[in-house]
């Protein structure tokens, strides 16, 4: 049964900027299969009712349907992709933020001590898990308030954090506990992520990183990997041409303008290392400056 009302509740409610009243949950619909998309990940907790997507972070794929749940605890440059997605049979699903204060409460106030004994080490920042019968269960209350406005403000709060003890408690809760842990690998590492993302055209060095981090540049380089399955040096490429692709969309036929813009010295380089990403010259290249769909 919990499926069946899932699907219905979140056909019900999707709306075309994927927004709920609920502050957090987002509901998504695609109606057919189409190509890799880059994206960012978010911090959330993502359910899908129908269809598959395959998610893909640096060299490894992550593949989710419905019975399994995908947790991002660090906002990353993803790849994303429905398959099987087609006329008649729409991909279906929603997202909820994690929200790291709620998380750092609930270890606070009710976790065992040997739940909150992974401070030291990262851990990746995407998995994916097997969706319990007692998270599906409070996922479809949650949505269930979205038919009753007088019960929102009292109750959703409470879903939330039922939802977020499940997944501490699930199989993939050493990601979402260090989420909530100030002191956590992970937290140190989505520090430096920031850092890179918001400042990707500038150079830097492996040791200034670490130091943003607080960790020696060993154990940081190490950490980084375990959680971005990429290299510093690697994870910024990545921002950089992302960010490249979206200026290209308005601007076409500006790509030296734009590499120069986004970090490279050599346009060359740029071009040469746009074309291995995406499959094709930047001068070649017309891709849609649209953002994914969050769970889509």
């Amino acid at each position: 049964m919990g499926f069946e009302e899932l699907d219905t509740l979140l056909a019900r409610h999707v709306r075309a900027d994927e927004t709920t009243a609920i502050d957090g949950l987002h509901i998504a619909k695609v109606e057919c299969a189409a190509p890799p998309t880059m994206e960012m990940s978010g911090t959330v907790l993502a359910v899908l009712a129908r269809g598959v997507k395959r998610l893909a972070v640096g060299d490894q794929v992550h593949e989710y349907r419905p019975g399994d749940y995908l947790v991002a605890s660090v906002d990353l440059p993803v790849t994303g992709q429905f398959v099987g997605a087609g006329p008649g049979r729409p991909a279906l699903g929603f997202a909820l933020v994690l929200d790291p204060a709620v998380i750092a409460e609930l270890l606070l106030d009710a976790a065992p001590t040997d739940l909150v004994r992974t401070r030291s080490a990262a851990v990746p920042g995407i998995a994916v898990g097997s969706l319990t019968p007692e998270l599906l269960d409070a996922s479809v209350r949650l949505l269930r308030l979205l038919d009753h406005p007088r019960d929102r403000a009292a109750l959703a709060p409470l879903i939330k954090r039922e939802i977020l003890w499940r997944l501490i408690t699930g199989d993939q809760g050493a990601a979402i506990r260090q989420l909530g842990l100030a002191d956590s690998g992970l937290r140190h590492i989505a520090r430096a992520v920031r850092w890179i993302r918001d400042n990707y055209d500038e150079p830097f060095r492996v040791a200034d990183l670490a130091r943003l981090a607080g960790m020696s540049p060993s154990a940081f380089y190490r950490n980084f990997q375990a959680v971005t399955t990429q290299s510093p040096i690697q994870f910024q490429k990545r921002v950089r041409l992302e960010q490249a692709r979206l200026l290209l969309a308005s601007r076409p036929n500006d790509v030296t303008a734009i590499a120069h813009r986004v970090g490279y010295d050599s346009p060359s380089q740029f071009s040469r290392e746009y074309r291995r990403l995406f499959g094709r010259p930047p001068s070649q290249d017309a891709p849609g400056a649209h953002r994914a769909p969050t769970v889509a």
